[in-house]
């Protein structure tokens, strides 16, 4: 304001000054709301890319855990024919066993048996051998309980429409009881997984596991 101007003058310079600072604070507020926008915004996108990207991890983790599954066998067992078979199948019911490989410890002197859509085990494969097996080792008449005889077992089976293969060394549960007349009669009593294995390590893992069932038996 200067001096000369009139008390009339002052006044409507200062209002025009006080008109032009809120313009100026509205102006102000204006950009800060605009910013403000722009960061509420890109926040928002950035927070939608980031769910989407999540989702399509857990998809992905899951489609990846599907197929896994998908492709690891466990077989289960049902004794039939009062102990001279096990009817074989797989844990889960999406997998469609096509055929199988059934490999038995050196020790029994037996070659491997196929089977092809009738998965199963049964006793007369390696009956006679066991016995010879049991007897060169010392092993007692009657079985204490339940024996163990180790298997290797390589399974060609189908599940959501892929083939998939399988090797598993797993367990026979049996039990053997002499008969005066009718000798020594076998009874299988189950399966049971030990673990998964590689292929080009089954015959290893098939021997260790012998080894170890005959040295508990034999203690």
């Amino acid at each position: 304001m200067s001096a000369e101007q009139t008390p009339g003058e002052q006044r409507i310079e200062a209002r025009a000054e006080e008109a032009a600072a809120i313009r100026r604070r509205w102006l102000s507020l204006g950009e800060t709301l605009a910013v403000l926008a722009v960061v509420i915004s890109g926040l928002t996108l950035w927070l939608n890319w980031a769910e989407r990207s999540d989702t399509r991890q857990e998809k992905a983790a899951e489609t990846v855990h599907a197929a896994r599954q998908a492709a690891t066998l466990t077989l289960t067992s049902t004794i039939s024919g009062k102990g001279s078979r096990l009817e074989l199948r797989p844990a889960s019911a999406e997998q469609q066993v096509l055929g199988q490989t059934i490999r038995f410890p050196a020790a029994l002197g037996i070659a491997p048996v196929e089977t092809s859509g009738e998965p199963r085990i049964e006793a007369q494969w390696f009956e006679s051998a066991l016995k010879k097996a049991r007897n060169k080792a010392g092993l007692p008449d009657d079985s204490r309980g339940d024996e163990r005889l180790p298997l290797i077992v390589e399974t060609r089976f189908m599940a959501d429409g892929a083939a998939h293969a399988d090797v598993g060394l797993y367990d026979i549960g049996y039990t053997i009881r002499g008969r005066l007349l009718s000798g020594h009669i076998l009874a299988l009593r189950g399966l049971s997984l030990v673990r998964h294995v590689a292929p080009d390590k089954a015959d290893a893992a098939l021997a260790a596991r012998a080894a170890h069932l005959l040295h508990s038996a034999t203690r």
